[in-house]
């Protein structure tokens, strides 16, 4: 088994943390957006997975050793290809063509995921699908009345499904899939401008394939500020269910109150502060004199005299006296 994780955007939307970092790199209870996807998958995969191919932009050295590590964390062999124009999903995935072989899940990383199952590797094609109030930001799904997925429309202006594509996809075959995705580059098919998965989908679907959608408990966005505070929200629940130890050994707790779920990173310092619900601290952290809850604040931040709530801090950046609602990038410095 294969994951090709497609992760060469910019992530504008989540700007200014991902001015230093690209966007799947932002942590969601102490690890990685990308870290967490690659981990869950691999447990719903049932199988060892033996490699991941990350396409990735031009993100520099670090970032690919990060990557690389992520997937060693799975047993796997960690593969970098670069995308450097942004030309559709389509063409995102051909990126990695040397490593489209055999069965592989191709999952996006901007999402994040809750489910229980095991994949079902018998099936052809799996696209995971989750009922959504508006569809039209989103590639969706009709299905028939055997269940089965008969068309796929990407971001209907006009109903036609609620059945939105999470971004996370089984294939049986990845030779078939590669040669669906050479054909639309070899025949310049574009949908809005770009080389979309979705046609290629369409295309394998027309000569037979059968594809089912595939369920998750939860679909987790982490394509804002919001999004990604409610996100680390949720997945703190997730762990404090499975019974995972949240804090660091080394952190150091002095006259404060700890409101669960909340992780606490190596070597963070909490001093006369309320911490929690919902929040996540970074290794090296500082909060002090302080109340905290439902915010990520990142590696080596600083909290002083501050209430702070549904917030992003980055790393290195100080927060003293502020109002409660902030999106603050790596080593700024905010006093009021």
């Amino acid at each position: 088994m294969k994951i090709i994780v497609p992760m060469a955007g910019m992530g504008k939307r989540m700007r200014p943390h991902t001015l230093t970092v690209p966007k799947p790199l932002i942590p969601i209870a102490g690890k990685p957006i990308v870290q967490r996807l690659v981990e869950d998958i691999a447990k719903v995969c049932g199988e060892q997975v033996e490699e991941v191919a990350f396409i990735i932009g031009r993100f520099g050295e670090a970032v690919e050793k990060s990557l690389i590590q992520i997937a060693e964390s799975v047993g796997a062999k960690g593969t970098i290809v670069y995308q450097d124009e942004p030309l559709g999903t389509a063409h995102a995935i051909m990126c990695a063509k040397d490593s489209l072989s055999g069965p592989l899940v191709v999952a996006f990383a901007d999402t994040l995921f809750k489910a229980d199952f095991t994949l079902d590797s018998s099936a052809a094609a799996t696209i995971w699908v989750q009922r959504v109030d508006d569809p039209k930001p989103f590639g969706v799904v009709k299905l028939n009345e055997a269940g089965q997925i008969t068309d796929f429309v990407e971001k209907p202006q006009e109903f036609v499904s609620d059945l939105a594509i999470i971004g996370i996809y089984y294939f049986q075959d990845g030779e078939y899939l590669r040669s669906e995705l050479q054909y639309l580059l070899d025949h310049d098919i574009k949908d809005k401008g770009e080389y979309q998965l979705t046609n290629a989908l369409e295309n394998m679907k027309n000569k037979g394939t059968k594809f089912v959608p595939g369920r998750v408990t939860e679909w987790l966005d982490c394509g804002n500020k919001d999004a990604t505070v409610f996100t680390n929200q949720r997945y703190l629940e997730y762990l404090q269910e499975r019974g995972e130890d949240l804090v660091a050994k080394s952190a150091k707790v002095t006259n404060s109150v700890i409101i669960p779920p909340v992780y606490i990173g190596e070597g963070a310092i909490i001093t006369d502060s309320v911490v929690g619900p919902h929040v996540s601290l970074g290794d090296q952290s500082n909060v002090r004199s302080s109340v905290v809850s439902n915010s990520i604040i990142q590696q080596s931040a600083t909290v002083l005299h501050a209430n702070v709530a549904n917030s992003m801090v980055g790393n290195f950046a100080t927060v003293t006296g502020t109002p409660d609602d902030l999106s603050l990038g790596d080593y700024n410095m905010l006093r009021v």
